[in-house]
């Protein structure tokens, strides 16, 4: 099973639509472990970005508008990682009532 969902993500004809409609072909597949780093990464710089926007605005340095966006953005990738985390502990238990 998992060798077939890596055969399906590294598919050349599988694209990925950008912001700007183009496909764009998907990268290739890395270990899970790689790819979770680069997730959790890129879900702590959107946090600290938000962070960063709440005190600009504070300051006066940043509009309104950003701040708001920069917020949002960070509390969807909370919101997110949180989901994440709910469906590995449920997984987890899951796992664990099984009977040997």
């Amino acid at each position: 099973m998992i060798e077939r969902i890596g055969n399906v993500l590294s598919s050349p004809s599988i694209g990925l639509a950008g912001a700007d409609g183009a496909q764009k072909a998907p990268q290739a597949a890395g270990d899970f472990s790689s790819t979770l780093a680069n997730v959790i990464g890129s879900a702590v710089d959107t946090l600290r970005q938000g962070e960063a926007a709440g005190i600009a605005g504070i300051q006066g340095q940043l509009s309104p508008l950003r701040v708001v966006e920069q917020v949002l953005a960070a509390e969807r990738t909370l919101q997110a990682a949180i989901a994440v985390r709910d469906k590995l502990v449920g997984a987890y238990l899951e796992i664990n009532r099984m009977q040997i």
